[in-house]
């Protein structure tokens, strides 16, 4: 409902001006496979990814018997031995969150890699939108992928393959 107010107050409000401009839009999911790299690095992102994970979940297995083991043998423990057990699981429990943090944080492996691969290539699609709104002057291209709702769009306005031809790729 608020994205139909929205979408009735920016006609309302911009209905007189938006008459004499010009729209498009585009599908970047559709331009993005359409790209031979893009699948590349998503392939080679998703490897990596497989990798950490599968390096996270041994790590925690190891943990998981660790206190599996501490908490069978914990009857016949000293006390001092069974905070020395403790400790030793819960530095590797810390270590696990490092490096699960190292590997998908924010700021992590997978977000610099990512950024690295995927975000030349977006850089690309955009100059290239860019050059097709100056060329064709066009005030607005929206991006149909996005979370935008499109509830009617016109084939002739949608400038995908024309995004991908500047890039050098044929549809």
């Amino acid at each position: 409902m608020k994205k139909k107010v929205l979408l009735f107050v920016f006609l309302l409000a911009f209905g007189t001006v938006a008459m004499a401009q010009k729209y498009a839009f585009i599908d970047t999911e559709y331009v993005l496979e359409n790209i031979p790299a893009y699948a590349a690095a998503q392939e080679q992102l998703d490897q990596i990814s497989k990798q950490y994970q599968k390096e996270l979940e041994t790590m925690h297995a190891e943990i998981e018997q660790m206190y599996q083991d501490f908490q069978a043998e914990a009857v016949l423990l000293s006390e001092d031995m069974k905070r020395k057990r403790e400790d030793v699981i819960i530095s590797k429990e810390k270590n696990y969150k490092e490096l699960q943090r190292k590997y998908f944080g924010r700021e992590g492996d997978l977000f610099k890699k990512r950024q690295g691969l995927i975000k030349p290539i977006q850089d690309d699609v955009f100059n290239a939108v860019q050059e097709l709104a100056t060329e064709g002057s066009y005030a607005v291209i929206f991006d149909k992928a996005g979370s935008l709702t499109m509830l009617y769009t016109n084939p002739k306005f949608d400038l995908s393959d024309q995004v991908l031809q500047k890039l050098g790729y044929k549809n």
